[in-house]
This record gives structure tokens, C-alpha cells and sequence, in this order.
């Protein structure tokens, strides 16, 4: 295994943009704080919850009127949520929502309801928001991630899962013959729109039906990769000291990854993706990246491509 992640962070070129290449506009979305204990995260860490932004962006194609969220963020109605989530997670990871995922659009001068897609990287509790206001969009999920909302709330009153998460009759599920090509480290990967513009990338480490976005943010060779819950700190991906966390700091065994092997392998291979030229990453809980890029990068703003 060793020898194969080695492998993975020597990278693998991506793709050169082809003459009038289209690509994405990116803007982030507030859409919730959770207060996550890092010795959770981190290998070694301390017992210290750190204010984490619950991620999303609004993507826009350069070439057409075609459009996407990544990502819903927290529900406001925490009552909404399952027993056992709001069990679990009510004093382990403290969260808030001073400004809802319909409130960012509203505020960046988008209707929800005129939104045409939803990619939602997976069904957890800080990722799922409230799909009400988006009235008209079609739903992606990864396929994997399908059983889950069959077997959730209220149907299932031990699950975690809301059944309400999404549509069902709106939604579409990506299943493994979906992810028909690959790019970069990436071997499992879906061109959404055909033309090169952005990529789902299936990182199944995180749970069942993790997906990520890869997309162009130039028509000359700028990227950025959304990462969703691939890690739950930056630093696991520019530090490669930096472990996912299998324990509490009091020894007591917990890990944010069903599969941790599988997911050090989607680090592995974010890690050797962010070391190509002009490859950005932000992932769904980065509070550095937050703090740093709140003023100009949020709806209206719009992230500036790498040059």
C-alpha cells in the first residue's frame, strides 16, 4: 500500500484545454458553522472544536446558461433531523446556520427555485440542507449512497439518514458504469456536461457514494477540486505527516471514514492532483480557506482561477 500511494503523489497530467475550451465560474455558498474536535480529524491531535464552515458553491458554465450547486450545507431545523443524528451529534459537533444555503443565493440575486442541478457529494447530516426551495433542479448522487435514503428516516427510525434529503422522483444516481473515464490520479470519473468542463470523481472512502467535483476554472488550464468530506482538514493533504484520526484523543475508537484505508487512498490521490500546476482544492469543512476568502469569493464574488 505504501508503495502504491508513493506512486499516486508523483500525479498524472490532466487534460489540455481544447480551443475555446469551456469551464466554470465558482462562488461559495454559506450554508452553516459546525464545531468539529479535531483529535477526531488529526491523528494525535488534541481535544479542541474548531469552527468549520459547511461548504457550498454555486458553479456556472463560461459557454452556456447550464449551472450547479455543490452541496446543500446544514438544515436550519435541527429538530428536522433524525433521532440518531441529533443524538450523536448535538453536543460531539455544536452547530449553527446564521445564513441558510436559500439565503446565500437570495443574497447573491438567485431564485432556488430557477437552480437546474444539485450534485450533493453524500448524504450526511452537514451536507444534505434543505432541498425544499429547489423546486425545479435535478439531483445527482453518487449510486452507492441510493440504499442509504431507501433505508432512512422515519422508516427506518435507527437511521441517520433522512429519507427527505433529496427528490427521489428528481434525482439522478450515478452507479459505477457512470463513472465511464478517468482524469489526473482519478480512475473513476464522470464528465457531467460532455465537454471537459467538470468532472464527478468517485472517492468512496468517506462513506457510500462520496463524490467529488473537478472543474475547470479557466479556459487555459486553471482547476479546482470541491472535495466534500475527502478530508476534514486541509493539512491532512498539504502535510503528508498529517494521519486521519482513528481514535479519540482519549483512546476511545472513532474515525470520520468508514473505510480510512480508502479514504488515505482519495488523499493520496488529491494530494498528487493539488501538486500539478494550477490545481486549487477546497474541501466542504475548510475554515482556513473561509476565513481567508470570505470577503470576495462568496455569491455575487466568485473565486479567482489560479495563473
Amino acid at each position: 500500500m505504501a508503495t502504491a500511494l508513493k506512486t499516486m503523489e508523483t500525479g498524472s497530467a490532466l487534460p489540455k484545454p481544447s480551443a475555446n475550451q469551456p469551464y466554470m465560474q465558482i462562488s461559495g455558498l454559506q450554508a452553516g458553522i459546525i464545531h468539529i474536535p479535531l483529535d477526531l480529524v488529526i491523528a494525535k491531535e488534541s481535544r479542541i472544536r474548531q469552527a468549520c464552515p459547511s461548504l457550498s458553491f454555486y458553479l456556472k458554465h463560461s459557454n452556456s446558461d447550464r449551472h450547479f450547486i455543490f452541496d446543500l450545507g446544514l438544515r436550519r431545523d435541527f429538530d428536522s433531523y433524525p433521532p440518531e443524528v441529533k443524538n450523536k451529534y448535538t453536543t460531539l459537533m455544536p452547530c449553527e446556520v446564521p445564513q441558510s444555503i436559500a439565503e446565500s443565493l437570495e443574497k447573491g440575486g438567485l431564485d432556488p427555485a430557477e437552480i437546474e442541478r444539485v450534485v450533493i457529494s453524500h448524504l450526511h447530516f452537514d451536507h444534505i440542507g434543505d432541498c425544499a426551495p429547489f423546486t425545479k433542479a435535478t439531483f445527482i448522487l453518487g449510486g452507492e449512497g441510493k440504499a442509504s435514503i431507501e433505508d432512512g428516516y422515519p422508516g427506518n427510525p435507527l437511521s441517520g439518514t433522512l429519507s427527505a434529503s433529496i427528490p427521489m422522483d428528481r434525482t439522478v444516481f450515478l452507479d459505477r458504469e457512470d463513472f465511464n473515464t478517468s482524469i489526473g490520479p482519478f480512475p473513476h470519473a464522470a464528465d457531467l456536461f460532455g465537454d471537459g468542463s467538470v468532472f464527478i470523481i468517485d472517492t468512496p472512502g468517506h462513506c457510500a457514494g462520496h463524490i467529488n467535483v473537478l472543474a475547470r476554472t479557466s479556459s487555459d488550464g486553471a482547476w479546482m477540486y470541491l472535495g466534500g468530506d475527502v478530508a476534514h482538514d486541509r493539512r491532512l493533504i498539504t502535510d503528508p505527516e498529517k494521519q486521519i484520526a482513528t481514535a479519540a484523543a482519549d483512546g476511545t475508537p472513532y474515525c470520520m471514514h468508514r473505510d480510512p484505508v480508502q479514504a488515505g487512498v482519495d488523499i493520496a490521490r488529491l494530494r498528487a492532483l493539488v501538486n500539478l500546476p494550477r490545481v486549487e482544492f477546497i474541501i466542504a469543512h475548510d475554515w482556513k480557506w473561509f476565513k481567508e476568502n470570505l470577503e470576495n469569493a462568496f455569491l455575487p464574488g466568485k473565486i479567482v482561477p489560479e495563473v
